[in-house]
């Protein structure tokens, strides 16, 4: 795997890289400060992000944000702050792996693969929320624009229902897409 670091530390750097080059990873750049991570993110476009620090700050955390927002990617953060306040702060920042006290050489790689495997998991529980929404709401697109069908031009409920999806298949688009374009005309002719 291609990993970033971010370590303000020299020392616990050569460390880390020592241990993740020897678990056959490679270390494609070290940062010593948060500022630049976003863009280092999107130029080298690592696996994994290996963060090292006293105690996430705002500021790193901020910078967690900015990067699981626009170049999500498994975050493993080493501290030694072990407050429950700032494991929050960092799982909700988008860090996978929360390692207190941990920069145990022999440790380093199994605890990369298992932020790995969150990191996949959160991603596909995520994705089937985002479905399973999109869903919820095209169904209740859809039954709003059976109801102005019934009603504006005299439609048993299947048969709004038939009409919506037939438009749909000639479009070539969502069912939920046609339920909004007949709600939106049904709005500007004021009868929606």
């Amino acid at each position: 795997m291609r990993i970033l670091l971010v370590d303000e530390s020299e020392e616990r750097t050569a460390l880390l890289r020592d241990a993740l080059v020897s678990a056959g990873h490679e270390v494609t750049a070290s940062l010593s400060s948060p500022i630049e991570l976003l863009r280092t993110v999107e130029a080298l476009l690592p696996d994994v992000i290996v963060i090292d620090t006293e105690s996430p700050t705002r500021d790193v955390l901020e910078h967690v944000v900015m990067v699981s927002q626009s170049s999500p990617r498994p975050i493993v953060m080493f501290a030694s702050d072990a407050g429950g306040a700032a494991i929050r702060d960092a799982v909700r920042a988008g860090v996978s792996a929360y390692v207190v006290d941990g920069l145990d050489s022999s440790r380093v790689n199994s605890i990369v693969e298992v932020a790995c495997a969150r990191f996949e998991e959160f991603q596909r529980v995520k994705i089937e929320l985002a479905e399973a929404n999109l869903k919820l709401s095209d169904r209740k697109l859809v039954e709003r624009a059976k109801g102005l069908l019934m009603q504006s031009r005299g439609l048993s409920e299947d048969e709004a229902y038939h009409a919506l999806r037939k438009l749909a298949m000639s479009k070539k688009v969502r069912l939920g897409e046609v339920a909004q374009q007949v709600i939106e005309s049904a709005e500007l002719l004021g009868k929606g």
